[in-house]
């Protein structure tokens, strides 16, 4: 089966877990429906098509490594504050302002987790059916997006290309082990991965299953729903290395 290739890598990036009130948590690995998100922005649609939104995410069978662990191992905190009156409007997800009601505040406080110099690399492929688009239109809104895309945060803008070609693999577990290593991940001596269960292989045995609550109900606007999922670490040897030629165009590209 035809995978596609994703690689995250950013100064900062941002895979959103379970926001408790002002505080916004990321996760190691992408959501299911920040990968929507991606890709739906990549495409064009609007966040107001919530129909199409849910079924792309039906669609979505993927698998994802650490390529590089962020800077210090540790995600960093970035504490926001605005002073906001309730005369004051904002901007709903609905695209309309909404003026605000209530007590008149002096600071709203935020802290928001990221991550830094992380790299990941990510293997898709989407279930047949009659729905648009395909893993070809895909690819194609990567290369040429309708908009400027982001990972995770709208600050968290991508430094190398997004798409890197299809991977072929009876799942996407086997995909992604078909992909190399960039010459600079490839010294670490285990790599951590995350893949659907039913989508792995013989050779890695997961050392974690457990229900992950990562896609969203696109239809209310609430996060909600999961699916189960495996963990491990995997030794760099089972992926093949990048040849030297491939490993100076991505010092190139990430320069």
């Amino acid at each position: 089966m035809r995978h596609l290739i994703l690689t995250l890598e950013a100064p900062l990036m941002a895979f959103g877990g379970e926001t408790v009130d002002n505080f916004g948590v990321v996760r190691w690995f992408p959501a299911a429906s920040m990968l929507t998100g991606l890709l739906a922005n990549a495409l064009g649609w609007r966040r107001t098509e919530a129909e199409r939104h849910q079924r792309l995410q039906e669609r979505l069978i993927f698998a994802a490594r650490i390529d590089r662990e962020p800077a210090g191992g540790v995600r960093m905190t970035d504490f926001q504050t605005a002073a906001i009156s309730n005369k004051d409007n904002s901007w709903t997800t609905r695209g309309a302002a909404e003026g605000r009601e209530g007590g008149n505040y002096t600071n709203w406080l935020r802290y928001r987790d990221y991550l830094a110099d992380m790299r990941v690399t990510v293997v898709l492929r989407m279930e047949e059916g009659e729905f648009e688009p395909g893993l070809k239109d895909v690819a194609e809104a990567l290369e040429m997006p309708s908009r400027p895309l982001f990972i995770g945060r709208k600050p968290c803008l991508p430094s190398v290309r997004l798409f890197q070609g299809f991977q072929e693999g009876e799942t996407v577990l086997a995909a992604l082990l078909a992909v190399p290593l960039g010459s600079r991940d490839g010294q670490r001596e285990n790599i951590r991965v995350l893949w659907p269960v039913g989508e792995g292989v013989e050779n890695v045995r997961p050392s974690r299953r457990y229900m992950l609550t990562d896609e969203r109900n696109w239809v209310s606007g609430l996060h909600g729903g999961g699916r189960s999922v495996c963990e491990s670490v995997v030794p760099a040897a089972l992926f093949p290395a990048v040849d030297s030629d491939d490993a100076l165009a991505e010092e190139g590209e990430s320069a």
